[in-house]
């Protein structure tokens, strides 16, 4: 009879019992995957999930990814190759999620005050994906360090791998692209004016004197062509002024379109101007607002990295 072949994990951790050592591993890599994806979900006016019912399906689908990157390691070290296929299949399902996401952030856009925009909500539905890899990512690293040196060294790489992924998947907000400020506006006849910048017709008295009451302006001051081009995008714009709408709410209802925030852009500059009639009339809490609107993946991009760029700049 042939003598059994001792597993690798035997092996290299001599005493120890594989069973209880795949148990530690696993067990390590679900907690901090599993933690991982708590800290991620950021629940604040602008971003959805916000309500206890989708937390817990994101909250769910972060443990699957913690226990997919969590039982790899095992899986390879036990040379049960066929188990590590299962991360296809999981990226199979994670793509599902971002076609949930985007078709619940779809349907929702219909009662919208001030509309997200297809942008925006796309940029939301890859954000929800792209966490579940992370999710896997520190499990993954997670398990490793814990099947090498125990649970306490998995704890701590997990932990810097869940700090590493917030440092750097941090995207741009608008702060860092733009100078955004307090502006004046003005009517001349029906047409209104952000400085030099044309908004819109507006003929009824009555809304000329509730915009001159309540209504607060800001001007984007791009601070090179890269940034001049991200906020040219129609989609980014949409995103701000649905951001400061959610934000410092919107004086109008269903029937009153004249209301709606509208950002503008002057051509030869590339400055942006945007008016809204809040609920809350406060200037500096607009610029606040504005300047933490995130900058869309889909908008950026950046024409002084070629040399036609370059050169058109000069």
């Amino acid at each position: 009879m042939k003598k059994q072949k001792k597993s690798r994990m035997t092996q290299v951790l001599k005493g120890v019992d594989p069973v209880s050592r795949d148990l530690v591993v696993i067990i390590t890599g679900v907690v901090m995957g599993s933690l991982a994806r708590y800290l991620m979900m950021r629940r604040d006016i602008r971003q959805y999930p916000s309500y206890p019912h989708a937390v817990i399906n994101h909250l769910a689908l972060g443990f699957v990814a913690a226990t997919l990157g969590a039982v790899a390691v095992p899986a390879i070290v036990a040379e049960e190759y066929t188990a590590v296929t299962f991360l296809a299949l999981a990226a199979t399902q994670f793509r599902e999620v971002r076609n949930m996401e985007r078709q619940m952030l779809q349907e929702f856009e219909k009662s919208e005050m001030v509309a997200r925009g297809t942008d925006f909500i796309e940029g939301i539905a890859r954000t929800f994906e792209a966490r579940n890899y992370l999710v896997m990512f520190v499990a993954l690293v997670s398990s490793v360090f814990a099947f090498w040196q125990g649970f306490l060294a998995g704890a701590v790489a997990g932990a810097a791998a869940l700090f590493f992924t917030r440092r750097y998947m941090r995207g741009m907000i608008i702060k860092d692209i733009a100078k955004v400020r307090q502006a004046q506006f003005r009517f001349e006849g029906p047409n209104l004016f952000i400085e030099e910048i044309h908004i819109m017709n507006l003929g009824l008295p009555e809304v000329k004197e509730i915009y001159n009451k309540r209504a607060r302006a800001v001007i984007l001051e791009p601070y090179d062509d890269n940034a001049r081009e991200i906020l040219a995008s129609v989609g980014q714009r949409q995103a701000i002024a649905h951001s400061a709408a959610r934000i410092l709410g919107i004086h109008r209802d269903v029937d009153t379109a004249e209301f709606t925030p509208l950002v503008r852009r002057n051509l030869e500059t590339g400055r942006i101007a945007m008016i809204i009639v809040p609920i809350e009339p406060d200037g500096k809490c607009l610029v606040e607002a504005v300047k933490n609107v995130p900058v869309l993946e889909s908008a950026v991009v950046r024409p002084l990295s070629t040399k036609a760029g370059r050169c058109a700049s000069d």
